[in-house]
């Protein structure tokens, strides 16, 4: 069952006219599906007043729809977020007369330049992302371990504790042995379900719901990771060279507080150090915080200054 994750990112509610409405929390899902192909389109209902509702659609897309109605701050900083999280296949609907020639400048050198720009024509716009989705998921390396990030969690009368989220990584199948990390528990996988039908697999961008043996509510958070890669990192820790947005308007300091974003994970750290030397919007730091970030490694991890006005993305960081 092929599915593709898609961030919507415009006017509140416009992916209600994509997909029949799900589960909605600061981030709200919208499904689709035909035959076994599936498209989950998820919009940050939350922004811009919270940061965080944006950075959670984007880090579980695979591709983003984007619809602009006018050149304003907020574009700009939606523009740097899709950038820095690599989210290289989107689309951009233009409304409100503007031109391509209008917004160009701001995508020039970014992600977004080689995006395929549409009509605002909903019914052309769902056929083109399921003719994505069917594309997606055909080459699926069952051998590799997965990970799943938890984004909504409750228990379920005669069920147990069932687990929303999207597969970040690998192949996950039900009776796996899953870590939760950061923590030393482990739970057991009784069933997988992709868009309420119940499987017994699932992939690298697959929308699950996950029943769970042998964890209760309070074993588990939002941003917490369901893996049995043991190749996973835990730490509070974080060190490397970081790569700041072309905007970002001075040297980084340290004691500054910034947001560390990866998969469901969106945590305060301190940074520790920082070597401004040479070239400063490449500078060498360390960021310490008071709870685990979970990664893979070679992991992107995004960094946000949430008192930075207009400008709150700061730049992306790949732990060394």
């Amino acid at each position: 069952m092929p599915n593709l994750t898609v961030a919507v990112i415009g006017p509140e509610g416009y992916a209600g006219h994509l997909g029949k409405k799900g589960t909605a929390s600061d981030v709200t899902f919208y499904n689709q599906k035909r035959d076994d192909v599936t498209v989950t389109y998820i919009e940050p209902n939350r922004y811009p007043e919270k940061l965080s509702s944006l950075f959670f659609s984007i880090s579980m897309a695979g591709m983003a729809l984007i619809v602009v109605d006018e050149i304003t701050p907020v574009f700009g900083e939606c523009v740097l977020m899709l950038d820095m999280a690599g989210i290289k296949k989107g689309v951009l609907v233009l409304r409100n007369y503007l031109a391509p020639e209008q917004v160009a400048p701001l995508l020039k050198g970014t992600v977004l330049e080689h995006y395929l720009l549409m009509t605002d024509d909903h019914a052309a716009l769902r056929e083109f992302f399921f003719d994505e989705a069917a594309k997606a998921n055909t080459e699926n390396d069952v051998s590799k371990c997965g990970s799943v990030p938890v984004d909504h969690h409750f228990p379920v009368k005669g069920v147990g504790i069932v687990v929303l989220g999207s597969v970040a990584e690998g192949t996950i199948h039900a009776h796996d042995q899953m870590k939760v990390y950061p923590t030393s528990k482990v739970a057991h996988l009784r069933s997988i379900q992709k868009h309420d039908d119940d499987v017994t697999e699932a992939y690298a961008g697959d929308r699950v719901g996950l029943a769970l043996k042998g964890v209760e509510v309070e074993d588990l958070d939002r941003g917490y990771v369901l893996s049995n890669n043991p190749a996973l990192v835990s730490s509070k820790t974080l060190n490397g060279r970081a790569e700041l947005v072309r905007y970002w308007p001075a040297p980084l300091k340290e004691q500054m507080i910034v947001y560390l974003g990866h998969w469901m994970q969106f945590l305060p750290a301190r940074i520790a150090f920082v070597n401004n030397a040479g070239d400063w919007k490449r500078p060498e730091i360390t960021l310490k915080s008071e709870k685990d970030l979970v990664y893979p490694p070679g992991a992107t991890i995004l960094i946000h200054y949430l008192e930075g006005g207009k400008l709150r993305v700061v730049g992306r960081l790949i732990p060394a």
